[in-house]
């Protein structure tokens, strides 16, 4: 018992220092950092040594490739605000339609969907919520509904990374672990939208008007997405129903109008080319070109880019590998390659786009080292034991009621590390050994518990502190910008940005992380009683 509370001991400094005390992000992140190391090597019994080289790895994984994600994704956005482009793209998006909620689902369900499938590390937040801020919406509300919207699409981000990542670790096949993912997700991916129309709109009687557009933008997830992982595999399973969900919603407005006074956003009547449209738009197309054409999708290219990288032996302790870096075939290098170019096209000369860029730098030092801390807490709990120790207390204590608890694990994985892929390689193993211990001769368990691991990940990310830091680092110069040009009151603009604070966001998700966690948890534990009868009377 007092292992595991010493296990738990970094998480619940988190949850208390950023909930309560409202210390700031970086210090409370910071002292975890440290206050992990102390516990690995006092109460664990690790070589100092050994977890300084672990804290080490942490600092190269959060430096490569995730702030080089980031720092890209933010620099875009930057960068497009500057060449004054972002006025052209939030006419075109006015032009959809004037209905807030409307444009929320385009923007944190449908665009958001889309960057996560493609290019994850915290693009899915960062980007639509920006745009959200840009456009006039509540810079707390954006930043909540892109949150619960990236929760359910996250398994199957960066082309399924999370997913084949895992399957390939336990061995399962990928088909069918995405098959029982998307089941699983199916109701979440359903019930998702309508949660981003009732943040935005304060509430679920902002539903008047736009229920059948919701439920139309959830199906277009929730069914292409089983279908895909039935046929061909989960790499293009958020992908492709992305654009689905995209073009319902822009028909959704089209045929099914809707004029509420109340959720109107400001409109212009100016009218936009084509050409223009396409100019503006030209760094966020060419990420979309770019990520395709180096991503696994297209093996010609992806591995001869993938080959140039540099593998570091960093890590010292038992079962050691080499950490490696990948330098030309990862996400934040595309994004920078479109920038630099879209930037060019927009007319912007290159001494001003690194302006811009050390701008965004200088501006995120805070997000930095918030999110180096984190990823060095996750490495330091991993490898001196302190994430197994409370996975393995609450398997031991949930018993055959383990199933409910399951997405509890996944969902800890990813609060802890901030990816889906990090929660199943922490987890998957422990889920199979769970379902071995529960039932041997239920073949359909393993695939069923690994699956809740990796689809409860994204609902952990909802309310990880990274994931909080990222959409922070986003959504502050983006509400800088929205002050400047709008001349927003002084006392105004100080409450807008109190308010995405990192201890009142984690505050304001906390109902929506236990609204899906609970929910999950019933569909685990429900769904594999269904499993085990079906299987019964099949005689399996």
């Amino acid at each position: 018992m007092i292992t595991t509370l010493f296990a738990l001991l970094p998480l619940l400094w988190l949850i208390v220092a950023l909930a309560i005390l409202k210390v700031p992000a970086w210090k409370a992140c910071g002292i975890a950092a440290i206050g992990t190391y102390i516990i690995a090597i006092w109460h664990f019994d690790r070589a100092p040594g050994v977890m300084f080289s672990g804290a080490l790895e942490g600092v190269a994984l959060a430096i490569w490739p995730i702030l080089l994600v980031i720092t890209a994704a933010i620099f875009t956005y930057n960068l497009v605000v500057h060449t004054k482009a972002m006025d052209t793209i939030k006419t075109l998006l006015s032009s959809v339609t004037s209905d807030m909620r409307i444009l929320a689902l385009l923007l944190a369900w449908g665009f958001g969907a889309f960057m996560e499938g493609m290019a994850g590390f915290g693009t899915a937040v960062a980007i639509p919520a920006a745009m959200m801020v840009a456009v006039g919406f509540n810079p707390l509300k954006s930043i909540l509904a892109c949150l619960v919207a990236n929760s359910v699409p996250t398994t199957f981000g960066s082309i399924a990374i999370p997913t084949t990542t895992l399957a390939s670790l336990t061995g399962l096949d990928p088909i069918h672990l995405g098959t029982f993912i998307s089941a699983q997700l199916f109701i979440l991916n359903i019930v998702a939208p309508f949660f981003v129309v009732g943040i935005i709109g304060g509430g679920f009687k902002a539903l008047k008007g736009v229920f059948t557009i919701t439920l139309l933008a959830g199906l277009a997830l929730a069914i292409p997405e089983l279908i895909i992982n039935m046929t061909a595999g989960p790499e293009l399973s958020v992908m492709v129903p992305s654009i689905i969900i995209m073009g319902v919603i822009i028909l959704g407005a089209k045929f099914l109008p809707v004029d509420d006074p109340d959720y109107k956003v400001e409109t212009t009547t100016e009218k936009i080319t084509g050409s223009q449209a396409f100019v503006a738009a030209m760094p966020f197309l060419l990420i979309v070109v770019l990520l395709i054409l180096t991503s696994k999708l297209v093996p010609a290219i992806n591995a001869p880019l993938a080959a140039i990288k540099t593998a570091v032996p960093i890590y010292t302790g038992e079962g050691a590998k080499p950490y490696t870096f990948t330098w030309i075939a990862t996400p934040g290098i595309m994004i920078f390659i479109a920038a630099f170019i879209g930037g060019a096209v927009q007319k912007a000369g290159f001494g001003e786009m690194f302006g811009v860029l050390g701008k965004t730098m200088k501006n995120l030092k805070f997000t930095y080292i918030t999110i180096i801390s984190v990823v060095v807490t996750a490495k330091l709990m991993t490898y001196a034991g302190l994430t197994s120790e409370i996975a393995s207390t609450l398997v031991a204590a949930t018993g055959s009621f383990y199933p409910a608890f399951a997405p509890l694990v996944g969902a800890l994985g990813a609060f802890i590390t901030g990816s889906g892929t990090n929660a199943n390689v922490l987890f998957g193993p422990l889920q199979l050994a769970a379902a071995h211990d529960l039932n041997p001769s239920f073949t359909e368990l393993p695939l069923w518990l690994a699956g809740i691991n990796s689809g409860a990940a994204g609902i952990g990310k909802m309310f990880s502190p990274q994931s909080i830091a990222i959409a922070i680092g986003a959504v502050a110069p983006a509400l800088d910008s929205f002050i400047e040009s709008n001349k927003v009151e002084e006392g105004k603009a100080s409450e807008l940005r109190e308010s995405i604070k990192a201890n009142v966001i984690m505050v304001s998700v906390l109902k929506y992380f236990l609204i899906f966690i609970v929910a999950d948890g019933l569909i685990a534990y429900f769904g594999m009683s269904f499993i085990n009868v079906i299987m019964g009377l099949l005689g399996k």
